[in-house]
């Protein structure tokens, strides 16, 4: 029977639809006015169809993107050559890790404009609907100006990437990013990290003054902590007791590099996790980005405290981070969300695969996912864990096709190659594992349209007054990388 909680506002019926973990056949799914599922019924008889949008292919619900740097759009690709910045024509070959990286990383920091953020960020974010992300969670620490000094408007970088997400639907989740120095035992920034300058005051600013009065469907804010290296244990207790006052996510980069664990020991005579867990209060509205190098004893204080990790198995693959301990955390029923991060790709079906394969590799052996939750399906038990992540590292109800949540979903192009003559019980399998992964033909935020027929089009328009977005983003974006590389 459906269950019915809100005036209907819009009904969709898929053949086949994701829902509570496994496939279900002939599902409505009703949309209220408030843009959350107030209907999801499988075996629907006939009647209850009449009238309803008929979907193209199965559905999906959308995932969280729990970790992006947008800014970091615009160096993808250019970071792949063994020499001074990155440059093929550099002409100075050394060795290159995530330290060198960053540096490549910083040259693009240091001059970004609040215009240039905005159409890189809007093309990111267009390209993260294609890719199966509904909501993106984007942990942002470029506040000030080129120069260190505040903008006249202290949120012109912060609305930047909030115009971008609403130019295409996508929902925003804003972690204004708490930075003050630029290492353990060191006062204050270098020069090229002037941008990042901020304070728990600074950065509970900007979260009040990003969301207003009024709740809005498509858009919260959290706060960030941008690593142990980066604050000092005063302002990490300020800003998180600051955002516990009003029920926001928090967020930190940690154990990410082994350098960076060991500089830790080195100046507090603890690993990174282990400070954290005995000198801050965290809790489930945590999540721990990384974690890349953790002990078991680690993992399991994660798991105790109710915080969750996220995984970023792209970025981490790209700059040399490590592997996670997959395995240990999952297998205690420790709660993780995906994200693109440094966005190399942007697609979930990739960072899942990645995932997967990164503890094949490291453990000689197949189908680690499903093993370790003791289920049938690899892909399945990746993408399950992975949405049940969403609504920790958002603080909103993104779990699912349920009552209650937002009505957010993807449907599948059942035409894609990789899913041609697929059983029905298997496609979420080919989705994640027979690459390259097939396309999401429609993507739908709030129970409205944003992407059709694979292109982003104008958010909530209806199909015959679609505008294709994509040709403007595009120019815009090339116009803002060809400024910055010029």
């Amino acid at each position: 029977m459906a269950i019915e909680r809100n005036a209907v506002k819009t009904r969709y019926f898929a053949d086949t639809a994701w829902v509570d973990g496994a496939w279900a056949s002939d599902v409505l799914l009703s949309v209220g006015p408030d843009g959350r599922w107030c209907g999801v019924q499988a075996n629907a008889p006939l009647d209850a169809r009449r009238g309803a949008v008929m979907l193209g292919g199965p559905a999906l619900p959308g995932l969280v993107n729990g970790h992006s740097h947008a800014f970091q759009r615009a160096i993808a690709g250019l970071t792949e050559c063994r020499s001074a910045g990155g440059r093929p024509d550099a002409g100075v070959l050394g060795d290159d890790d995530f330290w060198s990286w960053r540096d490549r990383m910083y040259s693009a920091a240091k001059r970004i404009t609040p215009a240039q953020l905005e159409a890189i960020a809007t093309l990111l974010y267009a390209e993260l609907l294609t890719g199966g992300y509904t909501q993106v969670c984007e942990f942002h620490y470029l506040h000030n100006a080129p120069d260190g000094k505040p903008y006249a408007d202290p949120l012109a970088m912060s609305l930047a990437l909030v115009r971008a997400a609403r130019s295409v639907g996508i929902g925003l989740t804003l972690l204004p990013t708490l930075y003050m120095r630029s290492g353990f035992g060191v006062q204050g920034l270098r020069a090229d990290q002037r941008r990042f300058a901020s304070s728990p005051d600074s950065v509970m600013r900007v979260v009040e003054g990003v969301l207003g009065d009024q709740p809005d469907l498509l858009l919260n804010a959290g706060v960030a902590v941008h690593s142990l290296r980066a604050v000092d244990a005063v302002a990490l207790k300020e800003l998180t007791h600051a955002a516990g006052q009003k029920n926001l996510p928090v967020h930190i980069h940690i154990a990410e590099q082994t350098q960076e664990v060991s500089d830790c020991v080195d100046h507090t005579g603890q690993r990174p996790i282990e400070w954290l867990l005995k000198h801050a209060a965290v809790n489930a509205r945590w999540n721990l980005v990384h974690a890349t190098h953790t002990t078991a004893a680690e993992l399991q204080g994660i798991k105790a405290s109710g915080a969750a990790i996220v995984i970023c198995p792209s970025t981490e693959a790209n700059l040399g981070d490590g592997v996670f301990d997959f395995p240990g955390y999952a297998g205690m029923g420790g709660n993780w969300s995906i994200g693109s991060d440094s966005h190399v790709t942007r697609s979930w079906p990739e960072e899942l695969r990645l995932l997967e394969y990164s503890q094949r590799l490291t453990h000689r052996r197949r189908n680690i996912a499903s093993t370790v939750a003791g289920t049938g399906s690899t892909a399945a038990a990746l993408f399950e864990a992975a949405l049940a992540g969403g609504p920790a590292a958002t603080a909103l109800p993104l779990g699912g096709l349920a009552v209650g949540n937002r009505a957010d979903f993807c449907v599948l192009d059942l035409q894609a190659s990789a899913l041609l003559g697929v059983p029905e019980a298997q496609l979420l399998d080919a989705l994640v594992f027979s690459s390259p992964a097939a396309r999401f033909a429609d993507v739908f935020v709030g129970g409205r349209p944003v992407v059709q027929d694979g292109q982003v089009c104008s958010a909530g328009q209806a199909s015959r007054q679609t505008t294709k977005l994509w040709p403007q983003l595009a120019a815009d974006f090339a116009q803002a990388m060809k400024q910055l590389w010029r």
